[in-house]
């Protein structure tokens, strides 16, 4: 038995366990980092909604704090792809929900008595103990094998025929989405979020190899002179900014309780199936390894739609009386002319809001006087509690 080669052995596991370790803690101290700064930026919102500070938010310091914050944790997420698996981290944005669902209940609720508390809030703490338990088995039974991502591994990898095949169906099942979504106006929730989970899977390939490249470089390899790491930062700047544009219009037709649950699960889907075809991340794992991993991802879906599931969903307040709302308002015709508009309460009157920057609106001043004899009439009709011009 060589102990040369015995001792090298060793060292190679080792060093992918303690890759794995630090980017598994990377990338769950990003993700707390991130619900921290999002609770931080939501609190400056409400606050100065509540209070008459006419200051815009990126002007007060508590926004700036989650501002930095963000961009801590963002760091963190990213350098984490560098050490441990994509499949490992990519379903750990898990964990952002699960701290964003705890500081809310904290900070950003309302107090209520425990029974209430229990009715209301059973079903997210249920999804918490999921998303626990689903964490712990996917991190415990991950992948442990874990290479370095220099140039010439990442040009291997992607000039093989599993991934020309995978981004080839990939690049067919975009562009028949695309089409429903934009030629047949088809704005279902599953297929804008499907062209947000395609797009990420580009996302995280391209994430692993900058970050690993960027990590290497900073070691002492070069890589940056490489024209692979400029056509993948690329890529990663490009389907960043279109998925954003895809769940800025997903987040004004639908909840967006419901599009955090899906986004999450499709999104994590197709992030470890890029991992699995692209970097043969599962390549040295055994068939028992493989099912409890895909049992914890499993209960993390299943934690994070019952957490999102539970949340309310926030009511639009229109601080106006509609007509229909008032009784007793009489509507004041004209030979049809409508000089009260009435519409059926589609029409906002009586701002109970502070209104003093508002213009007020204005009546057209040529319109058509009827005769008094008909005005006599009609108010002789009306009710006799009413007074007469």
């Amino acid at each position: 038995m060589d102990i040369s080669g015995a001792d090298g052995g060793s060292y190679t596991v080792r060093h992918n366990i303690w890759d794995n370790l630090i980017g598994t803690l990377l990338a769950l101290f990003g993700n707390v980092l991130v619900s921290i700064s999002l609770s931080i930026q939501k609190y400056s919102h409400v606050t100065l909604a509540g209070t008459k500070d006419v200051r815009v938010f990126y002007r007060t310091k508590t926004w700036w704090c989650g501002f930095v914050l963000t961009c801590l944790g963002e760091g963190a997420n990213f350098v984490s792809y560098a050490f441990a698996p994509l499949v490992l981290v990519a379903p750990l944005n898990a964990v952002s929900v699960l701290t964003s669902s705890i500081l809310g209940l904290i900070f950003l609720r309302e107090k209520s008595k425990p029974k209430d508390f229990a009715k209301r809030y059973g079903l997210s703490f249920l999804g918490c103990i999921l998303t626990i338990g689903g964490t712990y088995l996917f991190v415990a039974f991950g992948p442990n094998s874990h290479e370095k991502l220099k140039a010439e591994n990442i040009v291997k990898h992607f000039v093989g025929w599993p991934v020309l095949l995978y981004l080839l169906l990939e690049i067919i099942t975009f562009c028949l989405l695309l089409y429903f979504y934009k030629q047949r106006s088809a704005n279902y929730l599953v297929i804008i979020l499907m062209l947000v989970a395609l797009l990420g899977s580009v996302t995280v390939i391209t994430v692993k190899a900058v970050s690993g490249m960027l990590v290497l470089t900073v070691e002492g390899n070069m890589q940056l002179d490489y024209p692979i790491f400029s056509v993948m930062f690329v890529c990663m700047v490009a389907s960043v900014l279109f998925q954003a544009r895809f769940l800025s219009q997903a987040c004004k037709l639908y909840d967006s309780s419901l599009i955090a649950s899906v986004n999450y699960i499709l999104s994590t889907g197709f992030a470890v199936v890029a991992g699995a075809v692209f970097y043969l991340e599962f390549k040295n794992e055994d068939v028992l390894h493989i099912c409890m991993f895909l049992l914890g991802s499993a209960l993390c879906f299943l934690g994070v739609f019952f957490i999102t599931k539970s949340r309310k969903r926030t009511k639009t307040f229109e601080p106006y009386v509609t007509m229909d709302m008032v009784n007793g308002v009489p509507t004041i015709h004209d030979r049809g002319l409508v000089v009260q508009p009435d519409t059926n309460g589609a029409f906002s009157y009586g701002a109970l809001v502070n209104n003093d920057g508002v213009a007020p609106a204005t009546l057209p001043v040529n319109l058509e006087q009827p005769p008094l004899a008909s005005r006599s009439s009609d108010a002789s009709h009306g009710p006799p509690d009413l007074k007469r011009d």
